[in-house]
């Protein structure tokens, strides 16, 4: 008969085997340092760039994208990465700011902006701005609103455009809108500091809101009824353009007031959108600036 063994009165394990155990288990690694702020700080050759994937960390390069950006106080700054030379060129903005600068070679700088990037040796990063709200627009104001123009360069462009015309706000989709750093921030050439941006989830429902607050909505269609120079224009007013494959959707073009086209002489009928809303902003001040 085989005697059971009794597991309360089993033998301890021996010393050796836990000290065995306690010998191949996994030290803890100990916790990094945090980085510390370090003015105009030049990094050891060959070091390799951090990533930075979170999604509240802007990147803004070229150079005059990022002179407009530390000049902008609503403009909360991370880090520049710049050459001694461009460094040099923004003395005055850098001091100002007080933003930790990191000397780098004029390669080192590309690693930190996207492939063939014209960074002309500035990375920045920053935080995003933070959109406004519709009811933030101003109650006399004058505005663009995109309808689902995904392209970044035609909406840098566009901001570009705008703040040349002291346009008082963008208002553009949620969805199906590029991201407003990168390639935009670089097309917009520092405009995306000087227009605040509306980010909406519904442009039908944004529009009627609009609507409520007084402003007049005007469609650009190349198909248009009326020529814009045409229209009676006045403020709180918004110009609203469609993508260039796509234009005006069924619900937008049912938001605005009135449909409008560029009147052009030549056999081309329609524009790049941000050549479109050049000539349209240049209509509408002219016309609101004598109303």
């Amino acid at each position: 008969m085989t005697r059971k063994r009794d597991r309360r009165g089993a033998a301890p394990i021996p010393q050796k085997r836990e000290a065995r155990r306690d010998a191949g288990a996994a030290k803890p690694r100990p916790e990094p340092q945090a980085a510390q702020p370090d003015s105009r700080r030049r990094e050891t050759p060959g070091e390799k760039p951090r990533e930075r994937r979170e999604a509240d960390v802007a990147r803004i390069y070229g150079f005059h994208s990022v002179e407009a950006a530390l000049k902008a106080s609503r403009r909360d700054l991370i880090r520049l990465y710049a050459t001694a030379a461009a460094a040099e060129r923004l003395k005055a903005e850098i001091g100002a700011r007080g933003v930790e600068t990191r000397i780098l070679s004029l390669e080192e700088v590309a690693l930190r902006a996207p492939r063939n990037a014209v960074h002309q040796g500035v990375v920045l990063e920053a935080r995003p701005l933070a959109p406004i709200d519709v009811s933030e627009l101003p109650p006399r104001g004058l505005v663009v609103v995109l309808d689902q123009i995904t392209d970044p360069h035609n909406v840098g462009a566009i901001l570009r455009t705008a703040a040349a015309f002291a346009v008082d706000a963008l208002v553009t989709t949620e969805r199906h809108s590029p991201e407003f750093s990168g390639a935009l921030a670089k097309s917009a050439s520092g405009g995306l500091e000087h227009v605040p941006v509306c980010s909406v989830t519904n442009l039908a429902r944004a529009l009627a809101e609009m609507g409520d607050m007084g402003y007049l909505r005007v469609g650009l269609d190349s198909e248009g009824p009326t020529p814009l120079d045409a229209v009676s224009l006045s403020r709180p007013l918004a110009l609203v353009l469609g993508a260039e494959d796509k234009g005006l959707r069924r619900l937008t073009r049912e938001r605005c007031d009135t449909l409008a086209r560029l009147e052009l002489p030549g056999a081309i009928r329609s524009l790049n959108v941000s050549n479109a809303a050049a000539i349209a902003l240049a209509i509408a001040t002219g016309k609101i600036g004598q109303a």
